[in-house]
């Protein structure tokens, strides 16, 4: 299934803005950030199609999925 991955901020450095990836079906948004080299404890938002999601997510043929890092400052 081809899914869009788009990352944001930091996450970019060295990496990618926007990329499509082939990707077997059953593949979670979890699988996506171990593949393009990130942890999860870096992880501050994740979405699907815009929406709010969770790690353990099961994408879908079609989807985008947007990795946002965590925020700091105050």
């Amino acid at each position: 299934m081809r899914v869009t991955v788009k990352l944001f901020a930091m996450f970019r450095n060295g990496r990618f803005k926007v990329a499509e990836f082939d990707f077997p079906q059953g593949t979670t948004c979890r699988q996506i950030v171990a593949e393009v080299g990130l942890t999860e404890a870096e992880l501050g938002v994740v979405m699907v199609n815009g929406r709010h999601a969770q790690v353990d997510r099961v994408l879908a043929e079609g989807d985008t999925l947007s990795l946002f890092p965590l925020v700091g400052g105050g």
